[in-house]
């Protein structure tokens, strides 16, 4: 995004201990090595830990940071946003409300379309379905939302293709 640096590493932010991590970061492996990136997993558990994953990782150069949807880092996400922030590190988080309280940007899925296709499934149980007999579900919408304000105070251009792409810019 910044036409100035060439981005080496990225950092995965998850909460250590949870077994879902395990899946993301394993994709995000994939995708770093295709891309040339240096990935960097980064569990955390406590504010400490993500105190001092932050002071660590941007003493080191040309960084990014992608959080995991876990509950661990939803729980703690106005310190990562602010850590983030402060210490002038881009970062992409898995909701929406991660962008809207001062992140950069969020890709994830559409919580209000996943809450909507619950009470959709609680409906048809109430209507005497079993739950096994009902079909398991991916989510089918997702959304993208940049932070234009977090932009700028990183000092980073978004670019235009992006900025059509997303579903909501914050400005």
């Amino acid at each position: 995004m910044n036409q100035t640096t060439s981005l080496t590493q990225v950092a995965v932010i998850f909460e250590g201990g949870n077994p879902s991590s395990v899946q993301y970061v394993t994709a995000m492996e994939a995708a770093a090595s295709s891309l040339g990136v240096r990935l960097v997993p980064s569990p955390v558990q406590s504010e400490i830990d993500i105190e001092q994953f932050f002071a660590s990782f941007a003493a080191q150069s040309n960084g990014a940071v992608v959080a995991v949807p876990t509950a661990g880092v939803v729980r703690h996400r106005g310190q990562i946003i602010a850590l983030a922030t402060k210490h002038r590190l881009p970062a992409m988080y898995p909701y929406r409300f991660f962008a809207v309280e001062g992140g950069l940007m969020s890709y994830g899925t559409d919580m209000a379309s996943q809450f909507r296709q619950a009470a959709l499934y609680v409906d048809r149980i109430l209507k005497g379905e079993k739950p096994s007999d009902l079909p398991v579900q991916l989510p089918t919408k997702f959304e993208l939302v940049i932070n234009l304000k977090a932009a700028k105070s990183l000092g980073l251009t978004v670019p235009t293709g992006l900025l059509v792409r997303a579903d909501e810019v914050i400005e």
